[in-house]
């Protein structure tokens, strides 16, 4: 156990923390910050580098689009010329549209709140997911990321690991169950952990390193 306990802080510590807080975003349990998250998913569901959707997400929260009003406020071109400045060039009009769609939802159906869509789950995984699935450009790969991201602020999701999350724990060595791979951090550095295996999975370099400062 305390080696896997070695393995998990340095998968911590080596890859960077979670894709929102690269983005920029100081996630917190506020509709702001959980709208940017979703935007950052709908972005990292494009079959594109983490790199240039980070990158983009920044330049669309830049541009004003860091609330559901002030996405749906920007024009279809605003959003189009952000996601260019983030090189988020080859799905960059059809990702304007589907982000204008998704800002018209959360406003219209969670009053701009994203609070609301966890609630209405009502602890549930399942109906959080599909909930989720419903924004366009989310499927379960991305529904599964935001699940990933967001049990930093929710608890409720503790200890949560996708399928790529355990393919990169199985290439480290360590218990591919969610329950025993939760009990190797504390509940705040699950999110990070998760995003940190999740990264592994397809990283040779990041394993390098993590079995390194692991050792």
């Amino acid at each position: 156990m305390a080696s896997q306990k070695n393995t998990a802080r340095a998968v911590i510590d080596e890859a960077g923390g979670p894709l929102s807080r690269r983005a920029g975003i100081r996630l917190a349990d506020r509709p702001a910050p959980l709208w940017q998250l979703l935007v950052l998913v709908n972005l990292l569901s494009a079959r594109i580098s983490a790199g240039i959707a980070v990158a983009a997400a920044r330049e669309l929260n830049a541009a004003g689009g860091t609330t559901p009003r002030g996405m749906a406020g920007l024009t279809w071109q605003q959003r189009v010329d952000a996601l260019g400045r983030g090189h988020y060039v080859r799905y960059d009009e059809s990702t304007a549209t589907r982000l204008g769609e998704c800002a018209r939802m959360v406003l219209d159906d969670y009053g701009g709140d994203l609070r609301r869509l966890g609630a209405a789950a009502g602890g549930s995984r399942g109906r959080l997911e599909e909930a989720l699935r419903r924004f366009p450009g989310i499927g379960p790969t991305g529904a599964a990321m935001f699940c990933r991201e967001a049990q930093e602020v929710w608890p409720w999701l503790r200890p949560y690991t996708d399928r790529r999350a355990r393919d990169g724990a199985a290439r480290l060595g360590l218990p591919e169950s969610e329950a025993r791979l939760g009990a190797l951090v504390p509940g705040q550095d699950t999110a990070a952990f998760a995003a940190g295996l999740a990264a592994a999975a397809r990283d040779d370099a990041l394993i390098a390193r993590i079995r390194a400062a692991a050792a």
